[in-house]
């Protein structure tokens, strides 16, 4: 009767999360270390190190050894993203306006489900579902950079399959497959030169499939090191262009060059990462907890996607991104045997030319500063808050295009003045059977 209960309560979960999942990843990040557990209020301090509940499956496999019998993390969460861009009139084509397009995010929910089982002491399966990649950005349709895009959304939902094992007293190891289900959809304003605007719509949803690798050694109780290493996934999308009120002008040079109808291929690839991360216990009440990562962004591929309606020769262009290096630091402060507090500080590097951001990705380098609590009501259960603050501060674009009356996507330059940001609130529940 126990199985088949927490067979039930999993199922719903998993229910749950896949709705929850999908929209996670739509704030202004990539690739985001926040999915509704513990982790938020460290601002992600610790996170290969910190093994304390079902999220360890995600995070860093070989840390399900250190979990008793079977283990359920839910985890909720609601974000607010900012990212108004101001015009600067001065360096902006005049035939664009001056509307900044409000702010490209807002509000969104997310969260994930985390699962670990024992089959015996020393080795252990588990599955996660969540969703830590992507960004969805949506602009007013007659905002100054129309023609660079409208709407942008990618996103990747994944499920992951993990075992662990117990090597000795101090050395575990695991793996897992992610099993990413990536949707790509794009709307951006085609410049018909004579009377209104026309938009091209690219949309398609792929599967990608990677692999991920942990490792977790104890040196004593109160202090162990983590070490994941996550495989790039490879997410093909392939699609045909869709096109409407288009002028006939247009229409037929489209024809004539073969993009009316042509498949675009946008292969992107979800960076491989590589994450060291410290816990260690002070004394009874004091943990410290730290992290140093890498992600490969420079294999990014991620692709502008729009048309110079007087050149109509491609439908995208290749960007140039940057590898970045992670660094967080953060504490754990234990109240009584019931509470416990959380607070950590974060570091990501830039990605991208910061003086020439795309709409598109209005994202580059940010500071994270976290907020947590955790209580335990029970053996078998305990739940927590936690709150966040991403600092992307004020971004800055400069594109240059052909001019705006012959067809082209005009110069567009400005910034997001208002510090682009996202606020994090979370809440997760983590029940033993």
């Amino acid at each position: 009767m126990k199985r088949n209960i927490s067979r039930h309560f999993i199922t719903l979960g998993i229910c749950a999360a896949s709705v929850l999942a999908s929209a996670s990843a739509q704030a202004g990040g990539l690739l985001l270390y926040e999915i509704g557990t513990a982790d938020v209020g460290l601002a992600s301090a610790g996170y290969a190190a910190r093994a304390q509940d079902a999220a360890t499956v995600f995070t860093n496999p070989a840390g399900m050894t250190r979990l008793e019998g079977e283990q359920v993390t839910l985890g909720l969460q609601a974000l607010y993203g900012r990212a108004n861009f101001s015009v600067d009139p001065a360096a902006t084509s005049p035939r664009l306006g001056t509307d900044g397009g409000g702010n490209a995010i807002g509000w969104f929910p997310g969260g994930g489900v985390f699962y670990s089982h024992s089959i015996s002491p020393d080795l252990k399966v588990g599955m996660a579902l969540t969703g830590n990649f992507g960004l969805s950005i949506k602009y007013s349709d007659s905002w100054a950079g129309r023609y660079r895009t409208q709407e942008s959304t990618l996103i990747g939902v994944s499920f992951v399959p993990a075992v662990a094992y117990r090597v000795n007293e101090q050395l575990s190891i695991g793996a897992s497959v992610n099993a990413m289900r990536g949707m790509f959809k794009t709307k951006v304003g085609v410049n018909n030169i004579f009377g209104p605007d026309g938009q091209l719509e690219l949309d398609d949803n792929v599967w990608g499939f990677g692999g991920n690798l942990g490792l977790l050694y104890e040196f004593d109780p109160g202090t162990r090191v983590g070490l994941t290493y996550n495989s790039p996934v490879k997410l093909d999308f392939s699609t045909r262009p869709k096109w409407s009120g288009t002028g006939p002008l247009l229409g037929a040079v489209l024809g004539a060059t073969g993009l009316q109808n042509a498949r675009v291929d946008l292969g992107i690839t979800v960076p491989q990462g590589v994450n060291a991360g410290l816990y260690h216990e002070v004394n009874p009440r004091w943990s410290l907890l730290g992290s140093v990562g890498w992600q490969q962004w420079s294999r990014f591929g991620e692709v502008d996607v729009g048309i110079d309606a007087n050149n109509p020769i491609s439908l995208t262009a290749d960007r140039n991104y940057k590898d970045t290096w992670h660094l967080a630091g953060g504490a754990q402060y234990r109240v009584s045997e019931r509470v416990m507090l959380m607070g950590g500080i974060a570091y990501d590097s830039e990605f991208q030319d910061s003086n020439d951001i795309p709409p598109a990705i209005p994202a580059n380098d940010a500071w994270r500063f976290g907020l947590g609590a955790q209580v335990v009501e029970s053996r078998n259960f305990n739940w927590g808050v936690s709150l966040e603050y991403l600092y992307a501060g004020s971004l800055k674009t400069s594109l240059t295009g052909q001019p705006v009356v012959a067809g082209g996507r005009g110069n567009l330059a400005g910034s997001y003045d208002q510090p682009a940001g996202i606020l994090f609130l979370a809440a997760s529940v983590s029940y033993k059977f």
